[in-house]
């Protein structure tokens, strides 16, 4: 009897485990600075819940985000979020490059009446690959210039893929990096499937003369408070090479 009880208890710990592992983590939103805010949703990578950063901003005539959520589920929440915050609809989104974690949610903001937009670059990535394609593409650096703010992208170079850019607020100095700049919460480059390892020192230098001086710098994954990631990403990047060599 005793035994019976044991495992019985011991089947209810591994499916409560299970679930645990299993469930969803929330949505999140931290306000950054001005109008500025970050919110971060989490896919599931093994049994490991990895959290991806994203931005908005809220303007007089709608709100801009930058990248899609991660997470399938949050789609909904995020825009019915934003509405019971700051009362105004998302009216633009700007994918940062091709990945899922950047674009997965573009289909449904066509279907909410979001334009949606990234790099040519991108656009023909993301067709070549079978990905979700955002409507509209730009072929060169652009300033959307919505309500009161300017909303600036970069492409600096290669790095995580050949198509990241990154986006820069002037108003806050936030520089978004996206992928292409690695938290210092990163141990590694992480995922380089598509990455060019070669061109990514050369492109956080650009990153740098372009922007000297930005009082945010947020990464696409973990920790983004601390604005030393530019660096760190560069560190990493030696370690890499000094990696392949030995």
């Amino acid at each position: 009897m005793i035994r019976k009880i044991a495992v019985a208890c011991l089947f209810v710990l591994i499916n409560c485990f299970a679930f645990s592992q299993a469930k969803p983590k929330p949505l999140q939103i931290e306000h950054l600075a001005g109008n500025v805010y970050v919110y971060t949703t989490y896919s599931l990578l093994g049994d490991t819940w990895f959290p991806a950063n994203a931005m908005y901003v809220v303007t007089s005539k709608g709100v801009v985000m930058i990248d899609t959520p991660w997470d399938t589920t949050q789609f909904q929440p995020l825009l019915e979020s934003i509405q019971t915050r700051h009362h105004k609809k998302v009216v633009l989104c700007i994918s940062t490059h091709f990945h899922d974690d950047r674009t997965i949610g573009v289909d449904f903001l066509k279907t909410k009446g979001v334009k949606t937009f990234c790099s040519r670059t991108t656009y023909d990535s993301c067709k070549t690959r079978g990905g979700r394609q955002p409507q509209f593409y730009f072929t060169k650096d652009t300033t959307f210039n919505v309500g009161e703010y300017a909303i600036q992208t970069y492409y600096a170079g290669a790095g995580h893929t050949n198509d990241n850019i990154v986006i820069w607020f002037p108003k806050e100095k936030v520089l978004y990096g996206g992928c292409l700049i690695k938290s210092t919460d990163a141990i590694d480059l992480g995922n380089l499937k598509d990455a060019n390892v070669k061109a990514w020192p050369a492109t956080m230098q650009n990153l740098k003369r372009k922007f000297p001086d930005p009082q945010f710098v947020i990464p696409g994954h973990q920790g983004w408070r601390d604005k030393r990631s530019i660096d760190h990403t560069i560190e990493l990047i030696k370690e890499y090479e000094a990696g392949k060599k030995n």
